[in-house]
């Protein structure tokens, strides 16, 4: 372990300035990760010098190791990934019906079998081909950016998780209704449960033709769970405020508020795992980030890339959360608070979000990788679902603020004139 630290030189002194050596690729581990040997020769071209030119305009424009740019690794990673995709959409999607219907339990709704099956058969279909439109696009994206010169990380990411909420909602959209058309059919609610749970050891049996995709079915579950688990929290702030008049226009915000968290730290995620990928082997940390609690200072205020992208992701918050509240106020002018200091709370609390979540990423990424441990799998779900827990709390906090402002002006008989966004 020491021998292997002290070779470890920061970027900058091998004049290469915050970039990645090209010859230092992740070696074989327990995460599967492949060889130095097998590594080169799959990547086709030198990273290091690619990622050396990223600066805060081409991060803000737009890393990856390059494992796919040969044509039989495509073949091997995209189809257990897929294979991976669907065993976890499944198990998630007979989860995801149990959680409602817990939920639904907490709340006093009477429990009824046949919406039991109704539920289940909804999520477990909706879970497969939501997972499958999403694999199919990403690696069409992926590959893409790869071919175009453009950094995959900062691309297929936020539009897996931009994407993600609408494919899903309209896709469960269309099969609950056909499905409720059709509830009288028990039988087809109970073949579909059985007919896609049946397919999981196809899936697996795919899955083994790549060892590390194989690891992530193994020992993955728990993030993805947990990260559930933290999201129905924020699901259950937004179903006690919904439906009270001092929060109308939370359900429309509350989307946007963690779908822009989630995205952002999302990619500072995952070009951090790509960092460590390029630069570390799994297990040992570089030296210059040997903290597992670093100084905010050091996230946000160095001269590194990693710190560089933190601060081209947070200066997107304040004019891309305006755009999209433009973009509300025209559609839906009605149900946008009518002040100018809701405005100003609610970019503050999405700095907020944002700060806190692109901080924790740093935190848990280094704390994920001295596990040995891919942080793509393991941080990302943690941080999204933290993003959509902090996205609604923060946005409750802010509609509460400015009632209870609007409340105590009302009471001084100080009108607030009808404004639109700044």
């Amino acid at each position: 372990m020491d021998g292997t630290e002290t070779r470890q030189r920061k970027p900058e002194e091998l004049a290469l300035p915050h970039a990645f050596s090209p010859g230092r690729l992740s070696g074989a581990s327990e995460d599967g990760l492949p060889s130095v040997s097998e590594s080169h020769r799959v990547v086709s071209k030198p990273l290091g010098s690619e990622f050396s030119r990223e600066t805060a305009l081409s991060i803000g424009l737009q890393a990856n190791t390059g494992q796919i740019d040969d044509t039989q690794e495509q073949h091997r990673v995209i189809s257990s990934n897929l294979a991976l995709i669907q065993v976890q959409a499944t198990v998630v999607g007979f989860l995801a019906a149990v959680a409602a219907l817990l939920l639904g339990a907490m709340s006093r709704e009477e429990l009824d079998f046949v919406k039991v099956e109704l539920l289940c058969a909804s999520s477990v279909i909706t879970a497969f081909l939501a997972a499958f439109a999403l694999g199919m696009l990403m690696v069409c994206i992926v590959i893409g950016a790869r071919k175009l010169g453009v950094n995959p990380d900062n691309i297929a990411t936020p539009i897996a998780a931009s994407l993600g909420d609408l494919i899903t909602l309209s896709i469960l959209a269309f099969v609950s209704s056909f499905f409720y058309k059709h509830k009288d059919n028990r039988y087809l609610l109970l073949l579909v449960c059985i007919s896609f749970t049946a397919l999981i050891p196809l899936w697996v049996l795919i899955v083994k033709q790549n060892p590390p995709i194989m690891r992530i079915l193994k020992f993955g579950w728990f993030p993805i769970i947990l990260a559930m688990v933290i999201s129905s929290f924020g699901g259950l702030i937004l179903n006690k405020t919904i439906s009270k008049q001092q929060f109308q226009g939370m359900a429309i915000f509350t989307p946007i508020i963690c779908g822009v968290g989630g995205n952002l730290v999302a990619i500072q995620t995952s070009r951090i795992s790509t960092y460590l990928h390029m630069w570390s082997t799994p297990g040992v940390l570089p030296l210059w980030m040997k903290q597992y609690w670093p100084n905010p200072c050091s996230t946000f205020c160095t001269s590194e890339i990693n710190s560089v992208s933190a601060r081209v992701l947070l200066s997107l918050v304040v004019p891309g959360h305006l755009i999209f509240f433009y973009i509300i106020y025209l559609v839906e002018g009605h149900l946008v608070p009518q002040s100018k200091m809701f405005v100003v709370f609610y970019l503050l609390a999405s700095l907020m979000q944002v700060t806190i979540l692109l901080y924790l990423a740093e935190v848990m990424v280094r704390l994920t990788w001295h596990q040995a441990l891919d942080p793509d799998s393991h941080c990302i779900p943690y941080l999204t679902g933290l993003g959509d827990l902090l996205g609604t709390g923060l946005l409750t906090l802010c509609f509460l603020i400015n009632w209870l402002l609007r409340s105590e002006a009302g009471l001084n008989g100080i009108s607030d004139p009808a404004s639109g966004p700044p």
